[in-house]
C-alpha cells in the first residue's frame, strides 16, 4: 500500500465527472468530504471527478490521499495541468479526503471552510452582484441572471411559442406571450375592474391610481411611471435618437415611432375598420375613426360644454382657455398651440419647399398641401356633408359648412358678445375694436383688415375681372358680384320680405326695402339735415359737401365722387356698349340709354 500527496489548487472551468452526483456532503464543514468512484460506470474517467466537487468555487486549497495497491510493472500517477492523469492504474476503491480550509478568495487572502461563506463573502465588496459580464459593464447577484443577461448580446431565444413562430430569451416572456393564444389575463387591478396578462403591467397600471412616479430624470424635475419612459425622456436632454430609418435621413427617439414612420415609405395600413373600408397606419387612429361612427366623445372640456374624440384635440382646445403657446421657434420669439403649425412656421425660415406637384410647377412644404393642392387637378370631394349633398376638397371646409346646419359660433369676442364660426371672422371683427389694418395696398395709401378685401380692391389698380358669366361677356372684381349677375339671367331672388310679398335678388335690395316698412333713418348727416337708410348713401352725399371724388380715371384727369359714374365715363375710351336691345341688336354705353330706346319699339310714351 503506497500514499500519494497531491496539493493542487483548481480553477472555476474544470470539467465535471458524471459520478459527482454521488457526492455525500456533509453540514458539518469539519468533518471530510467523501467521494465514492464508480470507475466502471463513469463517462469521463479519464476527468479528475475530484474537480466537480469544487467548480462552483473561485479556488480552492485542498490535499488529497490516494490509497491504492500498485503493482511494480505499471505506470505511475502523473500530475498534469491542474489535473490527475490515470495511466495504466486501475483504481478500485477508493477514498479521497479534502483536509484543511479549502475555499481562498482570489481577491484577498481570505480562506474560508465552506463554498456558500466564500459566495457570500463575494457579495460584500462586489455590491451584491458578483457576476460580472465579460461584454459590458453590468453585474448580477446570481449566475443564472448573468446567463439571461448574456442572451442579449448572442441574441439567443431558446424559449419558443408551440403555436406560433414567436421566440423568447425568457422562459417567463414566454408564459406571458402564451396567454396572448389563450387570452388568460390572472393579474387583476384591486382599484377597478381591469385584468391583465402579466404581473409587470398589472403594477404599472396602479400608478395610474396612486399617482406614483418612481423614476425621476436627473436633469429635470419630470417623473414617470415607467422606466421606460424615462429613458425616452433623457433623450430630449442627450438629443440621442439611436432609431435611424433604412430609406432616409430621418432618426427617432423611440422604435415605436420609427415602426410608424416606415409605413409612410411602405404604404402599409394594418388597421382596418370593421364598419367601412377605410385602414389606417396606426392603431391609435383607427379608433379615433371609429367614433365618427358611433359618435363618440370621451374627452370633456372642464371649462366649457365641448367634447371630443381623441385627447390630442382636447388639449388643443384647452390651450384657447389658457393662452398656452409650448411650442416655440428658435430663430425668432413667436411661439404656437400646436407643433404642427411651429414646423409649418419654420418652413417660412428655411424656405424648403419638398413636395412638388407633378402636374404644374407648384410646390408645397408640407405633403398634406401638396395632396389638397392635387384636388384642384383632379376635382375630387372627398368629404361629404352627412345632413346635406354637399362635397368639399378639404376637411376644414366641410367642418366650417356644417356649423351652417349646427348654428354653431365656437369663437366669441372677448370686448363684445358676438361670437362668430370661423376663427378669421373672429380676428377680422377684433380689428373693428384696435382699428388695425395690416394690408396695406403698394399703389395707393389705403389699408384694409383683412387680406381679401386688399385683393379685391388690388383688382381696381389692375383692372383684373377674374369671375366671367358663362351666358354672357360680362366679368367682375368679386365672385360675389357674379352670383348676383347671374340672377338676372335666372330671374332668381331667394330673399323674401317677411311683411309683404316683394322677393329681392340680392339681400342688400331687401335690407333696403324693409326699412320702407319702418321707415328708419339711422345714418344722419353732420354737415346738414338729411339722413339716409344706409351708410354708403350717406357717404355719397357727403363727398357732396366735401367735393371729394376718389374715383380718378386712368386714361384723362377726371375724378368722380361715384365709382358707377367713373365706369360709365370709361367706356367713353373704349368704346365700349354692354347694354343690347334684343329687338333690334343696337347697343349702348348705359343702361337707362338702352331702356330709353326699347320704348320705341313697343311705342310706350311715359311723359
Amino acid at each position: 500500500m503506497s500514499e500519494l500527496i497531491v496539493k493542487e489548487e483548481v480553477g472555476v472551468n474544470v470539467a465535471q465527472c458524471s459520478c459527482v452526483d454521488n457526492i455525500q456532503n456533509r453540514n458539518n464543514s469539519n468533518k471530510d468530504i467523501e467521494v465514492k468512484h464508480n470507475n466502471e460506470n463513469c463517462k469521463r474517467p479519464e476527468v479528475s471527478y475530484f474537480q466537480g466537487v469544487f467548480q462552483k468555487s473561485t479556488y480552492g486549497k485542498f490535499e488529497i490521499k490516494v490509497k491504492e495497491e500498485i503493482n511494480d510493472n505499471e505506470e505511475p500517477i502523473q500530475i498534469q495541468n491542474e489535473e490527475i492523469k490515470y495511466n495504466a492504474l486501475e483504481i478500485k476503491n477508493e477514498t479521497i479526503h479534502f483536509t484543511g480550509e479549502i475555499c481562498q478568495c482570489n481577491h484577498s487572502d481570505k480562506i474560508f471552510s465552506h463554498n456558500n461563506t466564500l459566495i457570500k463573502y463575494h457579495k460584500t465588496y462586489t455590491g451584491g452582484k458578483p457576476y460580472q459580464c465579460s461584454q459590458c459593464d453590468k453585474a448580477f447577484s446570481t449566475y443564472r441572471y448573468l446567463m439571461k443577461h448574456q442572451r442579449t448580446h448572442s441574441g439567443e431565444k431558446p424559449y419558443r411559442c408551440s403555436q406560433c413562430d414567436h421566440a423568447f430569451p425568457k422562459n417567463k416572456s414566454l408564459i406571458n406571450h402564451r396567454r396572448t393564444h389563450t387570452g388568460e389575463k390572472p393579474y387583476l387591478c384591486s382599484h377597478c375592474n381591469k385584468a391583465f396578462t402579466n404581473n409587470n403591467d398589472l403594477i404599472k397600471h396602479q400608478r395610474i391610481h396612486t399617482g406614483e412616479k418612481p423614476y425621476k430624470c436627473y436633469q429635470c424635475d419630470k417623473a414617470f411611471t415607467q422606466n421606460s419612459t424615462l429613458t425616452v425622456h433623457q433623450r430630449t436632454h442627450t438629443g440621442e435618437k439611436p432609431y435611424p430609418c433604412s430609406q432616409c435621413d430621418k432618426a427617432f427617439t423611440q422604435n415605436s415611432v420609427l415602426i410608424k414612420h416606415q409605413r409612410t415609405h411602405s404604404g402599409e395600413k394594418p388597421y382596418k375598420c370593421s364598419q367601412c373600408d377605410q385602414a389606417f397606419s396606426q392603431n391609435n387612429t383607427l379608433i379615433n375613426h371609429q367614433r365618427t361612427h358611433n359618435g363618440e366623445k370621451p374627452y370633456t372640456c372642464s371649462q366649457c360644454d365641448k367634447a371630443f374624440t381623441n385627447n390630442s384635440d382636447l388639449i388643443k382646445h384647452q390651450r384657447i382657455h389658457t393662452g398656452e403657446k409650448p411650442y416655440k421657434c428658435h430663430q425668432c420669439d413667436k411661439a404656437f398651440t400646436t407643433k404642427t403649425r411651429l414646423v409649418r412656421h419654420q418652413r417660412t425660415h428655411t424656405g424648403k419647399k419638398s413636395c412638388q406637384c407633378n402636374l404644374c410647377d407648384k410646390a408645397y412644404s408640407r405633403n398634406s398641401d401638396l395632396i389638397n393642392h392635387q384636388r384642384t387637378h383632379t376635382g375630387e370631394k372627398p368629404y361629404l356633408c352627412s345632413q346635406c349633398d354637399k362635397t368639399f376638397s378639404l376637411k376644414y371646409y366641410l367642418i366650417k359648412h356644417q356649423r351652417t346646419h349646427s348654428g354653431e359660433k365656437p369663437y366669441q369676442c372677448s370686448q363684445c358678445n358676438q361670437a362668430f364660426s370661423q376663427k378669421n371672422t373672429l380676428i377680422n371683427h377684433q380689428r373693428t375694436h384696435s382699428g388695425e389694418k395690416p394690408y396695406p395696398c403698394n399703389q395707393c395709401d389705403k389699408a384694409f383688415t383683412n387680406n381679401s378685401d386688399l385683393i379685391k380692391h388690388l383688382r381696381i389698380h389692375t383692372g383684373k375681372k377674374p369671375f366671367k358669366c358663362n351666358q354672357c361677356d360680362k366679368a367682375y372684381l368679386r365672385n360675389c358680384d357674379l352670383i348676383y349677375h347671374q340672377r338676372t339671367h335666372t330671374g332668381e331672388k331667394p330673399y323674401l320680405c317677411s311683411q309683404c310679398d316683394k322677393t329681392f335678388s340680392l339681400k342688400n335690395y331687401l335690407i333696403s326695402h324693409q326699412r320702407i316698412h319702418i321707415v328708419e333713418k339711422t345714418y344722419q348727416c353732420s354737415y346738414c339735415d338729411k339722413a339716409f337708410t344706409t351708410k354708403c348713401k350717406l357717404i355719397r352725399h357727403q363727398r357732396t359737401h366735401s367735393g371729394e371724388k376718389p374715383y380718378q380715371c386712368n386714361q384723362c384727369e377726371k375724378a368722380f365722387s361715384e365709382g358707377k359714374t367713373l365706369i360709365r365715363h370709361q367706356r367713353t375710351h373704349t368704346g365700349e356698349k354692354p347694354y343690347l336691345c334684343s329687338q333690334c341688336g343696337k347697343t349702348f354705353a348705359r343702361n337707362s340709354t338702352l331702356m330709353k330706346h326699347q320704348r320705341t319699339h313697343n311705342g310706350d310714351k311715359p311723359y
